[in-house]
């Protein structure tokens, strides 16, 4: 008896790291020390010692059921950029420029190619981000994972100076809110997605006029990465008072997060284009409008309050970031939360 027996293959292992490599050295950054396949990932500070009171900033996330499509599609080099982007879109929102992230892949069966073809997305995504991939993790884990399925999740951490931290402290009534386009679902609320539509290959490849492509296409879209244009918000003069990653939970959750005491977000649902994925959903399922925007983005990844003397520099910057962005609202007296209207 040996290990492979076991289950777990060795030198498939070996493999996966091997063709990995070509994907991993191509979000290197100047601060990364070593290579691929030390125990740890080493990454210098010294380019940011200038900051007055460096402040590291760290993110954590998965994919979630959403590999669930990945599988019955067999299509699994885009659900890294969607790991990616759930952990640095949240250092984004606190200020943070991201510097490397990891990686933690666990399958029941390690098929070299099938790994490298995740790899390749995570390396995508930190490319989009300026994130170096330091290093991950994948364990083979038989019996406790179906062989042809795997759960993905990573960490991601990032810096800014203390001073330039994002904190929402400063909202004030008359803020201006804006909104930067998602790419669609994203990578929140796939239960219900598995729910309300037959998850088939049939039903997954039939081209919908509405959608512009099949609904497997439009269901794997990978989750947008906002550091780019957040990142040029800021190069242009533009303070950015509170930032709000729409993520699970939707606006009514994750809206108020960015808000203090004493303030609430009124949002007008018609000033920007919903997505026809979510009409749908909402339709195919029955689902009631205030559950739809409790649970999904609804087309907007990103939410930011500005002073409104800033707004059209911050909608250019955006733009400029290759973006959309839209005016979806204003901040109010009120008790915190979100007012759709």
């Amino acid at each position: 008896m040996d290990y492979k027996h076991a289950g777990v293959d060795i030198e498939a292992g070996y493999r996966s790291v091997e063709l990995m490599k070509e994907h991993v050295k191509t979000t290197m950054r100047p601060e990364v020390l070593g290579g691929l396949g030390g125990f740890s990932g080493a990454f210098s500070m010294s380019a940011f010692k200038n900051m007055e009171k460096p402040t590291l900033v760290s993110g954590t996330d998965g994919v979630g059921t959403k590999l669930k499509l990945a599988f019955l599609l067999d299509r699994h080099d885009t659900v890294g950029i969607d790991c990616v982007a759930m952990c640095v879109n949240d250092i984004a929102c606190a200020g943070g420029e991201p510097l490397f992230f990891l990686d933690y892949i666990a399958c029941g069966k390690n098929y070299p190619e099938k790994i490298a073809a995740i790899v390749s997305g995570v390396a995508e995504g930190c490319r989009q981000a300026g994130a170096a991939l330091i290093g991950g993790e994948t364990a083979e884990m038989p019996g406790f994972y179906p062989e042809d399925e795997y759960d993905l999740a990573g960490f991601a951490v990032g810096i800014v100076d203390e001073k330039d931290l994002i904190t929402g402290a400063d909202i004030k009534e008359g803020d201006t809110l804006i909104g930067i386009a998602s790419s669609g679902v994203h990578s929140n609320g796939f239960s219900l997605v598995r729910k309300v539509l037959r998850m088939s290959e049939e039903v997954l490849n039939t081209y919908y006029d509405s959608l512009g492509s099949t609904l497997g296409e439009a269901l794997i879209r990978p989750t947008k990465i906002y550091v780019k244009a957040l990142k040029s918000v800021k190069d242009a003069g533009v303070t950015i008072k509170g930032c709000s990653h729409i993520t699970g939970g939707g606006f009514y959750e994750n809206i108020p997060r960015m808000l203090p005491d004493g303030v609430r977000a009124v949002v007008k649902k018609d000033s920007y284009p919903v997505p026809p994925i979510f009409r749908m959903l909402q339709t195919e399922g029955n689902i009631g409008e205030d559950m739809m925007y409790n649970t999904y983005n609804m087309g907007l990844g990103m939410v930011l309050a500005v002073d409104p003397a800033d707004a059209e520099k911050a909608m250019e910057a955006i733009r400029a970031a290759g973006e959309d962005p839209y005016v979806v609202g204003t901040v109010e007296k009120g008790e915190k939360g979100v007012v759709l209207c």
